[in-house]
């Protein structure tokens, strides 16, 4: 992740919530535009709960429908999510949205893999 003292490489021009259709949509500087699921965000949270405290990733079931109910600046270089599970502990730097937006469909094809080799379910 980007260190906090302004070094990111990717900053947004637009972030946009959209909270009837459960998504995020960020346009970035360089013109890439990016629309993260609330659900992919949630079960891809940089928080250590998620990431794993220093071990292996959490993964996250469950979530299927879950929301953002906000997205609250932190700094110039980030935004916190508050989803409506409750969970808002995550710290979105740019660099970091920038390659979820990247890396979407890997990570999500990762993220359901490894949900069926651990017997769990994208429904509540």
């Amino acid at each position: 992740m980007a260190e906090r003292s302004g070094s990111t490489r990717h900053h947004p021009r637009e972030i946009r919530l959209k909270r009837d259709e459960k998504r995020l949509e960020v346009t970035f500087e360089d013109g890439c535009s990016f629309a993260y699921p609330a659900e992919f965000l949630r079960v891809e949270s940089p928080s250590a709960e998620v990431q794993g405290h220093g071990g292996p990733k959490v993964i996250v079931a469950g979530r299927r429908h879950v929301g953002i109910m906000n997205v609250v600046p932190v700094g110039n270089y980030a935004i916190k999510l508050e989803f409506d599970d409750l969970h808002d502990s995550g710290i979105y730097d740019w660099d970091f949205l920038y390659m979820l937006g990247q890396r979407q469909d890997e990570l999500w094809r990762t993220y359901l893999e490894a949900l069926e080799r651990e017997g769990k379910s994208r429904d509540p």
